[in-house]
């Protein structure tokens, strides 16, 4: 039995995940865009970036500290080779972005909306979100680790080597998501919605125990 576990648990590939490595950044004040809507290789601390419209912008190499994205404008932008250290936003709106090579710290964000977005190389460290949407988006090679989520959205999503590590998830929809290595062992979660769709998920025994009830009521199964 030991031997069998040892060999499914040898298949699940992780996430790879790209160090995002930084230098010579150039102190902006604002959020200024020199090259008609791209910057590269800018600092940025603590930005006035509230209400902008962002969308379609373009950030390459580029350090956020402390920005507050409130009611920003990302939809179609693209952060690429980024970090963004305690990111605040009540309402994050950044449908159909893309992040690439990016790394979150520490963020709090409200309702996050992210929707037909692409995800790959992304880290989140830490942090809170109350609501993160991401239904349709594709996501290769992403890891969360030690986050809060309080509603985790992935209906239609495409996910590919996606780990949750040491997390709290309040809700779980993986309704119509195509998954593959998606690891959820070791995150407590209250309730997964979409189990028809739990195909490539990968979780632990404790999980499954608490999954059984749910699968069964599914699947039209009567345990007495």
């Amino acid at each position: 039995m030991n031997t069998a576990r040892g060999r499914s648990a040898a298949k699940v590939a992780p996430p790879r995940i790209s160090q995002v490595e930084l230098q010579d950044l150039e102190d902006c004040p604002d959020l200024v865009f020199p090259d008609g809507g791209r910057q590269d290789g800018a600092h940025f601390h603590r930005p006035a970036a509230d209400g902008l419209d962002l969308g379609g912008a373009t950030f390459a190499e580029c350090r956020f500290d402390g920005a507050s994205f409130h009611e920003t404008q990302l939809r179609g932008a693209s952060f690429r080779d980024c970090i963004l250290a305690e990111p605040y936003a009540p309402v994050f709106r950044a449908a159909r972005s893309t992040w690439r090579d990016v790394e979150f710290r520490n963020p709090r964000l409200g309702s996050a909306e992210a929707y037909e977005s692409g995800w790959q190389s992304v880290r989140i460290e830490g942090g809170k979100l109350d609501f993160l949407n991401l239904r349709g988006a594709k996501l290769t090679d992403v890891l969360i680790s030690g986050c809060i989520i309080n509603e985790l959205d992935l209906g239609g999503a495409t996910a590919t080597r996606v780990k949750l590590q040491d997390c709290t998830v309040g809700s779980l929809d993986l309704a119509g998501a195509k998954l593959k290595d998606f690891d959820l062992r070791g995150t407590g979660f209250r309730r997964i919605s979409g189990l028809g769709s739990l195909a490539g998920l990968v979780i632990d025994e404790y999980q499954l125990g608490l999954l059984a009830p749910h699968l069964a009521a599914h699947l039209g199964v009567t345990v007495l």
